[in-house]
């Protein structure tokens, strides 16, 4: 890597972008991984150990080895677990005390993307400024004053018990003496990291589980299935006439879940279900649940009916963590299905998150769709146009003006949202109001606007 490449690596959720078009590169990632050694090696006592895990995607293997090299060259030793959720590779650096983690993954994005994130010892996403003090060491691409001796070189050790250690640490958040026996459960795992653990899971508690998405093939990942294609759920909750569905995205940090009748449940509602239970139960810590900007207003009014505070993050459950952590809040999460509860884990976690939902429709003899009802969802649509570039919106004109015609339409009975996603050229609209006809052509006329100045020609998809 050049000496003069000053590029920014990190985004808002690691590094992310195409497989081996930069940034994500073997000699970025590389770069990173010795970036990351040298400052481990400044900041620890001892020798520094790393835990690596990946998704499914063919281009893992080719950034598993990069980090690893980058790692070990600079005396930190190595523990590679494979293919494992983000959350179990969270618990794994903690269970390990290692130094910290790194996930190799593109989340819910399609084969062809990858991304690298990074988690402190304790679990959590790092915080910006060791971000920055990477992406500098990166820049500055020296790495001669940290070197290690001869003899002192890191050294990469397979862990064989990973999956076991996170299927224990998932099943013990649901409670001794109870079981998922007389529940059948249609289980959508994306072709992705939750493939062999998440079955397991579900089948140890005495679940009926009809299992899709469970062969990854290396370019099969969220293609068509998974949290994003909850229609593959749908269809099999109808034909084997199952109790819930369950829908995994690619690294299992977010979930989504389908009911009995076959209706979507999204992560608003979860979110919902779960604050109450925990509010009966006076488990949730200062009456408070950490929503975002993106959070419908039925899921914010179903809260403030039950006294429950919300607070409004930014998009993003590293910014959702990071409001919980500042606000004491031990539950929070997003609409797409992120939902963490910070007394199991320190990141969204899939497969706890649906437990908590199986927990409460066993302890309240409820079905899923009788939990849903008190969310009273306003109509929403969401548009996504593929931009070639970032401007600041306040800058495109027309679209200034088409944001605020909107806001005037919606008057208090609604709003626009308009924001560039953190992780990909994409630009999203979000409308909500009170009538679905009238939001989906109030943002789809914005979505317009926004093609014409910066779009991708047929880049707006609903």
């Amino acid at each position: 890597m050049a000496n003069n490449q000053t590029f920014k690596i990190f985004g808002t959720d690691g590094m992310r972008g195409k497989a081996n078009q930069l940034p994500m590169v073997p000699e970025i990632a590389l770069a990173l991984g010795r970036a990351a050694g040298k400052l481990l090696r400044c900041r620890s006592s001892g020798k520094a150990r790393v835990v690596i895990g990946k998704d499914t995607r063919l281009s893992c293997y080719v950034f598993e080895n990069a980090l690893i090299s980058g790692l070990c060259s600079m005396g930190v030793d190595t523990l590679m677990v494979g293919p494992l959720p983000t959350p179990g590779v969270a618990f794994i650096t903690r269970a390990y005390r290692a130094d910290a983690g790194i996930v190799i993954s593109a989340s819910h994005n399609p084969y062809y993307d990858n991304g690298i994130k990074f988690f402190d010892s304790e679990g959590f996403k790092l915080p910006d400024l060791w971000e920055k003090e990477i992406e500098a060491i990166v820049q500055k691409n020296d790495f001669k004053d940290c070197l290690p001796e001869d003899n002192d070189l890191g050294r990469n050790t397979k862990i064989i018990d990973a999956d076991g250690r996170y299927i224990e640490f998932v099943k013990a958040t649901f409670p001794r003496g109870k079981s998922l026996k007389n529940l059948s459960i249609v289980l959508d795992c994306a072709n992705g990291a939750s493939h062999r653990v998440a079955p397991l899971v579900f089948r140890e508690l005495d679940a009926k589980v009809y299992s899709y998405g469970v062969k990854p093939d290396g370019l099969n990942i969220n293609q068509g299935c998974g949290s994003l294609h909850p229609a593959v759920v749908q269809k099999g909750i109808i034909e084997h006439q199952a109790d819930v569905g369950i829908a995994l995205d690619g690294d299992a940090d977010r979930v989504i879940m389908v009911d009995e009748n076959a209706q979507i449940i999204d992560g608003d509602t979860i979110l919902a279900i779960c604050a109450r239970d925990m509010l009966k139960k006076k488990l949730l810590k200062n009456n408070c649940v950490v929503g975002t900007v993106m959070s419908n207003l039925g899921f914010i009014k179903a809260m403030e009916n039950l006294g429950i505070n919300v607070i409004k993050s930014q998009v993003g459950d590293r910014y959702v963590i990071q409001d919980m952590l500042m606000h004491e809040a031990n539950l929070g999460g997003e609409q797409s299905g992120h939902v963490i509860f910070l007394d199991h884990n320190t990141t969204g976690d899939g497969l706890v998150c649906a437990l908590q939902v199986l927990r409460i429709m066993i302890e309240t003899d409820a079905k899923l769709s009788d939990l849903a009802a008190f969310v009273h969802r306003f109509p929403q649509t969401c548009v996504n146009v593929r931009v070639a570039s970032k401007p600041p919106l306040e800058s495109l004109q027309k679209v200034t003006e088409a944001i605020q015609n909107v806001e005037k339409v919606l008057g208090d009975n609604g709003r626009i949202l308009v924001r560039y996603s953190g992780t990909e050229n994409i630009c999203r609209v979000m409308v909500e109001g009170s009538k679905q006809k009238q939001v989906t052509q109030l943002a789809q006329g914005v979505a317009q606007f926004i093609c014409d100045e910066i779009g991708v020609k047929g880049s707006a998809k609903g």
